[in-house]
Protein backbone atom coordinates (compact mmCIF):
# COMPACT_ATOMS: atom_id res chain seq x y z
CA UNK A 1 0.00 0.00 0.00
CA UNK A 2 0.93 3.39 -0.74
CA UNK A 3 1.31 6.45 1.03
CA UNK A 4 -0.04 9.98 0.20
CA UNK A 5 1.74 12.95 1.04
CA UNK A 6 1.12 16.12 0.32
CA UNK A 7 3.31 18.85 0.02
CA UNK A 8 2.52 22.39 0.48
CA UNK A 9 4.36 26.10 0.62
CA UNK A 10 2.03 28.43 3.18
CA UNK A 11 2.43 30.77 4.64
CA UNK A 12 1.97 32.47 8.34
CA UNK A 13 -1.77 33.14 7.99
CA UNK A 14 -2.28 29.72 5.72
CA UNK A 15 -2.43 31.07 2.22
CA UNK A 16 -1.13 29.09 -0.39
CA UNK A 17 -2.11 30.70 -3.62
CA UNK A 18 0.82 32.22 -6.00
CA UNK A 19 3.88 30.99 -4.17
CA UNK A 20 5.93 31.44 -7.04
CA UNK A 21 5.62 34.51 -9.15
CA UNK A 22 3.38 37.33 -9.30
CA UNK A 23 0.85 36.25 -12.44
CA UNK A 24 0.61 32.40 -10.84
CA UNK A 25 -2.72 32.91 -10.23
CA UNK A 26 -4.15 35.98 -9.25
CA UNK A 27 -7.60 34.34 -9.09
CA UNK A 28 -10.15 36.75 -6.03
CA UNK A 29 -8.44 39.51 -6.83
CA UNK A 30 -4.84 38.17 -5.20
CA UNK A 31 -2.02 40.76 -5.48
CA UNK A 32 0.97 39.05 -3.15
CA UNK A 33 1.72 36.37 -6.10
CA UNK A 34 5.81 35.13 -5.82
CA UNK A 35 6.04 35.15 -1.79
CA UNK A 36 7.66 32.54 -1.45
CA UNK A 37 10.65 33.27 -3.79
CA UNK A 38 12.85 35.01 -0.80
CA UNK A 39 12.46 32.02 1.65
CA UNK A 40 13.79 29.13 -0.41
CA UNK A 41 17.27 28.03 0.21
CA UNK A 42 19.15 25.18 0.19
CA UNK A 43 17.66 23.24 2.81
CA UNK A 44 14.09 23.90 1.39
CA UNK A 45 15.22 23.09 -1.89
CA UNK A 46 16.86 20.06 -0.78
CA UNK A 47 13.23 19.17 0.63
CA UNK A 48 11.05 19.75 -2.54
CA UNK A 49 14.03 17.48 -4.35
CA UNK A 50 13.71 14.71 -2.32
CA UNK A 51 9.75 14.83 -2.10
CA UNK A 52 9.68 14.93 -6.36
CA UNK A 53 12.61 12.51 -6.80
CA UNK A 54 11.20 9.58 -3.82
CA UNK A 55 7.70 9.40 -5.29
CA UNK A 56 6.17 6.81 -7.64
CA UNK A 57 3.58 9.02 -8.69
CA UNK A 58 2.23 12.53 -8.67
CA UNK A 59 -1.42 13.58 -8.30
CA UNK A 60 -2.63 17.25 -9.42
CA UNK A 61 -5.94 19.06 -9.35
CA UNK A 62 -6.67 21.52 -12.43
CA UNK A 63 -5.28 24.75 -11.88
CA UNK A 64 -1.92 23.14 -10.54
CA UNK A 65 -1.90 20.59 -13.29
CA UNK A 66 -2.06 23.62 -15.81
CA UNK A 67 0.68 25.30 -14.23
CA UNK A 68 2.86 22.14 -14.11
CA UNK A 69 1.71 21.22 -17.44
CA UNK A 70 2.96 24.38 -19.21
CA UNK A 71 6.24 24.18 -17.21
CA UNK A 72 8.07 21.07 -17.14
CA UNK A 73 7.79 19.50 -20.52
CA UNK A 74 9.80 22.20 -21.37
CA UNK A 75 12.04 23.40 -18.37
CA UNK A 76 15.66 24.23 -18.15
CA UNK A 77 18.38 22.01 -18.10
CA UNK A 78 19.39 23.40 -14.63
CA UNK A 79 15.57 22.40 -13.53
CA UNK A 80 16.41 18.55 -14.98
CA UNK A 81 16.88 16.89 -11.13
CA UNK A 82 12.90 18.08 -10.66
CA UNK A 83 11.70 18.00 -14.51
CA UNK A 84 12.87 13.93 -15.11
CA UNK A 85 10.76 12.40 -12.67
CA UNK A 86 7.83 15.18 -12.85
CA UNK A 87 8.17 14.42 -16.86
CA UNK A 88 8.42 10.50 -16.96
CA UNK A 89 6.27 8.91 -14.09
CA UNK A 90 2.78 8.33 -13.36
CA UNK A 91 0.57 11.90 -12.51
CA UNK A 92 -3.00 11.50 -12.32
CA UNK A 93 -5.27 15.04 -12.38
CA UNK A 94 -8.56 15.61 -10.90
CA UNK A 95 -10.90 17.47 -13.06
CA UNK A 96 -14.60 17.48 -13.72
CA UNK A 97 -13.30 19.91 -16.96
CA UNK A 98 -10.68 18.60 -18.86
CA UNK A 99 -11.14 16.25 -21.75
CA UNK A 100 -8.79 13.02 -22.83
CA UNK A 101 -6.24 13.16 -23.99
CA UNK A 102 -3.80 15.02 -22.10
CA UNK A 103 -1.07 16.94 -23.74
CA UNK A 104 1.27 15.75 -20.69
CA UNK A 105 2.79 12.60 -21.00
CA UNK A 106 1.96 9.83 -18.78
CA UNK A 107 -1.28 12.17 -17.36
CA UNK A 108 -4.27 10.01 -16.19
CA UNK A 109 -7.65 12.26 -16.19
CA UNK A 110 -9.65 11.35 -12.89
CA UNK A 111 -13.57 12.53 -13.37
CA UNK A 112 -15.03 10.50 -11.50
CA UNK A 113 -15.34 9.64 -8.26
CA UNK A 114 -12.55 10.96 -6.08
CA UNK A 115 -12.67 8.69 -3.15
CA UNK A 116 -12.78 5.31 -4.87
CA UNK A 117 -10.31 6.69 -7.02
CA UNK A 118 -7.57 7.49 -4.28
CA UNK A 119 -8.29 5.07 -2.59
CA UNK A 120 -7.80 2.79 -5.39
CA UNK A 121 -4.22 4.03 -6.35
CA UNK A 122 -3.10 4.15 -2.43
CA UNK A 123 -4.09 0.33 -2.33
CA UNK A 124 -1.54 -0.50 -5.97
CA UNK A 125 2.29 -1.61 -5.13
CA UNK A 126 5.11 1.14 -5.35
CA UNK A 127 6.65 4.42 -4.09
CA UNK A 128 4.38 7.07 -2.64
CA UNK A 129 2.26 9.41 -4.37
CA UNK A 130 2.83 12.83 -4.19
CA UNK A 131 0.07 15.73 -4.43
CA UNK A 132 1.57 19.29 -4.81
CA UNK A 133 -0.07 22.67 -4.30
CA UNK A 134 -3.99 21.91 -5.89
CA UNK A 135 -5.46 23.20 -2.11
CA UNK A 136 -8.81 22.22 -3.42
CA UNK A 137 -8.30 18.61 -4.17
CA UNK A 138 -5.88 18.70 -1.13
CA UNK A 139 -8.99 19.80 1.34
CA UNK A 140 -10.99 17.01 -0.61
CA UNK A 141 -8.76 14.41 0.25
CA UNK A 142 -8.09 15.60 3.95
CA UNK A 143 -11.98 15.79 4.79
CA UNK A 144 -11.59 12.09 2.85
CA UNK A 145 -9.22 11.20 5.64
CA UNK A 146 -6.71 10.19 2.45
CA UNK A 147 -3.72 11.75 3.22
CA UNK A 148 -1.27 10.21 5.14
CA UNK A 149 1.30 12.87 5.30
CA UNK A 150 1.52 16.41 5.06
CA UNK A 151 5.05 18.45 4.29
CA UNK A 152 4.72 22.27 5.11
CA UNK A 153 7.38 24.84 4.30
CA UNK A 154 5.94 27.28 6.74
CA UNK A 155 7.13 30.99 5.39
CA UNK A 156 7.32 33.85 7.76
CA UNK A 157 4.93 36.32 5.84
CA UNK A 158 1.54 37.58 6.18
CA UNK A 159 -0.53 37.88 2.44
CA UNK A 160 -3.74 38.77 4.57
CA UNK A 161 -6.02 36.66 1.97
CA UNK A 162 -5.83 34.43 -0.67
CA UNK A 163 -6.46 30.43 -1.30
CA UNK A 164 -5.87 28.63 2.01
CA UNK A 165 -4.78 25.17 2.76
CA UNK A 166 -7.48 24.59 5.14
CA UNK A 167 -11.03 24.82 4.63
CA UNK A 168 -13.49 26.50 7.36
CA UNK A 169 -15.25 23.10 7.46
CA UNK A 170 -15.77 22.60 10.68
CA UNK A 171 -14.08 19.18 10.94
CA UNK A 172 -11.07 17.72 12.81
CA UNK A 173 -8.34 16.91 11.95
CA UNK A 174 -5.12 15.68 14.56
CA UNK A 175 -1.44 15.35 13.04
CA UNK A 176 1.49 14.57 14.65
CA UNK A 177 4.65 15.87 14.46
CA UNK A 178 7.38 14.08 12.35
CA UNK A 179 9.50 16.33 11.93
CA UNK A 180 11.04 20.17 12.29
CA UNK A 181 13.50 22.07 10.96
CA UNK A 182 13.89 26.16 10.95
CA UNK A 183 15.86 27.59 7.85
CA UNK A 184 18.26 30.14 7.36
CA UNK A 185 15.76 32.25 5.60
CA UNK A 186 13.23 31.92 9.03
CA UNK A 187 10.64 29.45 7.20
CA UNK A 188 10.11 26.50 9.06
CA UNK A 189 9.91 22.67 7.46
CA UNK A 190 7.83 20.80 8.82
CA UNK A 191 6.28 17.19 8.72
CA UNK A 192 3.14 15.76 10.11
CA UNK A 193 1.89 12.53 9.81
CA UNK A 194 -2.24 11.08 10.34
Amino acid sequence: MRRLIATEWVTLDGVVQAPSYPDEDISGGFEHGGWHARYLEDASLGRVVESVTKAGAYLFGRGTYDVFAAHWPSASAEEKVLAEPLNTRPKFVVSRTLGEPLDWVNTTLIAGDVATAVADLKDQDGQDILIIGSPGLFQTLLRLELIDELRLMIDPVVVGGGKRLFADDEFLHSFRLIECEPTSTGAILATYGR
